[in-house]
């Protein structure tokens, strides 16, 4: 039901940044600072056609969903997503 009062909410806005949401000791943060990610491009290479099909998703971001997975025990893409 749209009331008066509905409408201001409508107006507010929140900035969130998520480097300020996650703590800078977090697990993960030091995990993605002791690990060069960039091996994993020169190894997938020649998987990728550059002038065809879609655009593709990071295959870095690809190996480090498992690895969250795995690192906190969750089955779902849907839920570590």
């Amino acid at each position: 039901m749209m009331t008066k009062n509905s409408d201001k909410k409508r107006e507010q806005m929140i900035m969130l940044c998520m480097d300020d949401m996650v703590p800078k000791n977090h697990m993960l943060r030091l995990i993605d600072k002791a690990i060069d990610w960039t091996f994993i491009y020169e190894l997938v290479e020649e998987k990728y056609c550059p002038d065809n099909g879609r655009p593709s998703m990071d295959p870095v971001m690809l190996i480090k969903i498992p690895f969250i997975q795995y690192l906190y025990g969750i089955k779902s893409m849907r839920q570590t997503i």
